[in-house]
Order: C-alpha cells, then structure tokens, then sequence
C-alpha cells in the first residue's frame, strides 16, 4: 500500500476537497521533491507558513541545538530562557507598545486566546469582524469568521459576534469605487456598531490582508479612518497577522504598511517559526495583565524547540532584509502579473502587498467567478511543476504565497506557466 492509497483508509480528510496527487519527501529552499523525483517550485509554501524556505539550515540547526537541551517542560510551569528571549524578541520587532506574549500551537489557539484576553481587559462581551474573514477552525474562531462555508454545520456559534462589509474595492458591497468611495466603508463602521450590536463591543478584529478571504488589501487610508470610530466606543484593534506576518507582505507585519496604526493585541502563527507549530498574541502590558490566575494556559505553548526556531528564522530575516527583498520582488510580480492580466479575458483582478498576492479570476464583465477555471488552472500549474493555492468566498481566486526566498527567476517563470495555464483553458 503506498503513500496516497494509505491516506484513503486511514487519514481523515473528509474536510478537504482533494489532497493534492503530490507525496512530497523533500523540501528545500522553494523547491519540494516528491517520490518520483519531480521537483516543483513551491508558490504557497504551506499556506504562507516556511517563509525563510524549506529546511532552512540555520533555523534547523537552532531547533536541532536545542533538542540536545531540551524539547519539553511547560514553559509556564517553570521559566525557559529561549522562551523568555523570544518574548523580549517579539516585543521589539512589533507595531506599537506590544510587549507581552502568550504562546500556543496554532493559529486559532493564538486567536482564541486573544479573544478571552480582550473580554477580560474591557469587560465587554461583542466582537465584529469582517464580512469573507476567516481566523480559525476552532468553535470559537469560526464564530468571528465571516463566511459560511467555512461555518456550514458546525453551528449555533457565540452569540455577540458581528460581521462588518470589507474593504473589498474590486466588489465594493457599496457599489462604490475606490477613491471617490471616501473610505465609506471604514466611516460606516459607526453604523454597524449602531445597528447591528449593543455598543458592547470589546475588540474589532481584522486580518490586515485577508488569506482565506482572497488577498484583499484596505485602501491606505482604511485604517486611518477606522481608528476614531474605535475609539469612540472604547474598542480595541485586534489584528489577526497569522497570515500576512513575517515579511510575507514586504514588513515584518501587515498592518505596518498602515502608518500611524497600532494594534492594541495581534496574533502570529505560520510563518513565526518556519513550519515548526508555534503561536502567539503580543498585547500591550495593561491588557495582557488583565488575565488572572486559572484564565488561561497551553500545555505546549511555548515549546523551546519551536522557540528557538522562531529566533533563528527572526534572525534570519534581520541579517538578509527578507522583508524589504520581498517587497521588490513582489512589486515585480504584480507588475508581470498586471502586463499578463491585459492579454487574459480570465483574469479579473490582481491585488497583493509583497509576496501576499491574489489573481481573482472571473468569467464576465459582470464578475461572475470562475470557480471551475481556478480549480483547473491549478491543476495545469501543477502539471507543469508550480504548486498554487487557490482561495476566496467563491474558490476563484489563485493564491501566490511562495517561500520568500524565491528567486525572481523562478517567479517569472510561474508567470510564464500560468499564461500557458490560462491560454490552454
């Protein structure tokens, strides 16, 4: 019984569409290798999780150094220098006045805690989040989580949680267009708050680019306009960065392309630790001190060979300006991607910040999505060696996500095979 046939009997993943027909052995750099020898250049990197590349060495032989010491404790049932150094770490290289960490495996534990954390901090019991959000599949982070899809059968969820249109510019839920729009949907958060809650909202949560939701970017000014309608009700800014943080959209956090915004909590995943499961949220000290004894905990959080990891990768990241090399080379593959979009019919929209890039593809003028064709064109990349991800409320969007450390080269060349992906449908 090989590898796929052994999947079918004893893996669950009813919950997936289909597994890819890759069995993937090796991973180097943004390159994967699967058992027969193919090799592909990898442009969703896990879903946005080995941003320093596949087995980076110096970030293995950190986690491997730290095997030798030690692999398992409770880093909060005793005190674990790595664990201490990667707090002080984060502290430093976040927006803003975060300074306490609080770490876990995944995710939607990263999410779920910062949900508990901003309730215990304002003694408020509401959220709004974002129309096509998504931040977990944990009951709890499916309750923020703005698309049914990804809730179907699974409820009822939390009650007091309410969805908020995004700033979608290419299918303005306001029939508006951007700038003329004059940021209305930011400025009628008010009304949702009004209309839509009991004025007892503790945080509004938002992914600074949205992932799941198909790569959708807030205009520039977004956040500036949001923050006064926040701070009139008292609401704090939750930025979920599980997705867009390190340097996958040309900083080392999204929401620092939004000059002027702080965060008053944010959470962190994927790519914290270069494949190796870590979470955290970072909150200002007031905030993060409001929890008291017995609130919370996380038997793995924190776990030091996940920590040093995360330091090396950090490291990494600092020494080889990561950041600021896939911001250039993410401004150069939207600008092929845009020279591609003038001669493809298919290609409605493309949007991105650094290498956080969405291909929205459409059948009509009237932006019918072409669910069929994303799905297909998938298919054709992968044949022709590119592992693409494909995304969004209608499962129509591709997703570019590579390891950060692609070369231009290569990136090119996936412009190339998807021209030849879309010409042959």
């Amino acid at each position: 019984m090989n590898t796929i046939e052994k999947y079918k009997q004893y893996v669950n993943t009813a919950f997936v569409k289909a597994v890819e027909p890759v069995v993937v052995v090796e991973g180097k750099g943004a390159k994967i290798h699967d058992e027969n020898g193919k090799v592909y250049t990898d442009l969703f990197a896990g879903i946005s999780v080995v941003n320093a590349g596949h087995c980076n060495p110096e970030i293995l032989a950190a986690a491997k150094a730290q095997m030798d010491c030690l692999v398992h404790c409770c880093s909060y049932l005793y005190h674990v220098p790595v664990v201490a150094d990667l707090a002080e770490k984060l502290a430093q290289i976040t927006p803003g006045r975060l300074q306490k960490s609080f770490f876990g495996s995944a995710g939607a534990e990263a999410n779920e805690a910062a949900m508990r954390l901003a309730k215990q901090f304002t003694k408020k019991q509401e959220f709004i989040s974002l129309q096509g959000s998504f931040h977990g599949r944990s009951w709890g982070t499916l309750s923020i989580t703005g698309n049914c899809g990804r809730k179907r059968g699974g409820g009822p969820y939390a009650t007091g949680c309410t969805f908020h249109p995004a700033p979608y510019c290419y299918r303005c839920p306001y029939q508006m267009a951007y700038p003329a729009c004059d940021l209305y949907c930011a400025k009628d958060l008010e009304r949702t708050i009004q209309f839509n809650t009991s004025d007892n909202v503790a945080a509004f949560i938002i992914e600074p680019v949205m992932g799941e939701g198909g790569i959708i970017v807030p205009p520039p000014e977004y956040f500036q306009e949001l923050q006064p309608v926040l701070d009139r009700h008292g609401i704090l800014l939750f930025t979920d960065e599980v997705q867009s943080g390190f340097g996958r959209t040309g900083h080392f956090f999204a929401i620092e392309h939004y000059q002027g915004t702080e965060p008053d909590i944010m959470t962190m995943a994927k790519g914290i630790a270069d494949g190796f499961p870590l979470s955290c949220v970072i909150a200002r000290s007031e905030i993060a001190d409001s929890f008291r004894p017995g609130d919370h905990l996380s038997t793995f959080g924190g776990n030091p060979v996940s920590c040093a990891a995360s330091l090396a990768n950090i490291a990494y990241f600092e020494r080889e300006k990561l950041p600021e090399k896939t911001l250039e080379k993410g401004e150069a593959l939207i600008g092929e991607l845009k020279e591609l979009q003038k001669m493809q019919p298919l290609m409605g929209d493309v949007r991105g910040l650094g290498l956080m890039v969405g291909v929205e593809l459409v059948t009509d003028q009237a932006k019918t999505p072409a669910t069929e064709q994303a799905n297909a064109v998938r298919g054709l990349m992968r044949q022709k060696g590119f592992l693409i991800g494909v995304g969004g409320t209608w499962g129509n969007v591709l997703r570019l996500q590579p390891p950060l450390v692609i070369s231009v080269e290569e990136l090119s060349a996936s412009v190339s095979a998807l021209d030849e992906s879309l010409r042959a449908l």
